[in-house]
């Protein structure tokens, strides 16, 4: 059994999957800061809104420590119960973002595998007794006109 695993494990697509999921973590993370860091900030600043993650609704108040809060952070230690739709916006964003790079990542390829479809064939060199074959015959053709 351990031998089948370590077959199955050492296929070749295992592993591009592996290396995938690891670069796909990390692009996460990228596209993450991208959205919160540089995209975010400014449509924060066009509605009026400094930070957009800090976007929530209160559905109820702490019991221990009573409202307004001023950030979400602040509502969530206190024990709010809150409906944080700026953080869903930023993580929906984010999507759009990774799903539009995976579409171009996509694209690109395809672009290049009609590319190999269309070159042609290489026209592969005759074979040497082939060459002698086709000699001999033309030279028999030509003896009995």
């Amino acid at each position: 059994m351990f031998k089948e695993f370590k077959e199955f494990a050492m296929r070749g697509n295992v592993v591009d999957l592996a290396v995938g999921v690891i670069i796909g973590a990390a692009f996460g993370k990228i596209v993450d800061s991208l959205v919160k860091d540089i995209i975010m900030p400014p449509i924060g600043l066009l509605l009026g809104k400094v930070d957009f993650a800090n976007l929530y609704v209160l559905l109820k108040e702490s019991d221990k420590v009573p409202g307004p809060y001023p950030t979400l952070e602040a509502a969530q230690k206190a024990g709010a119960v809150t409906l944080n739709y700026g953080q869903f916006l930023n993580v929906a964003i984010s999507f759009v973002i990774v799903a539009f790079a995976v579409f171009l990542i996509v694209k690109g390829i395809n672009n290049l595998k009609h590319k190999e479809e269309a070159k042609p064939a290489p026209v592969a060199a005759e074979p040497e007794d082939v060459k002698l074959l086709r000699e001999i015959r033309d030279a028999l053709q030509n003896r009995q006109v």
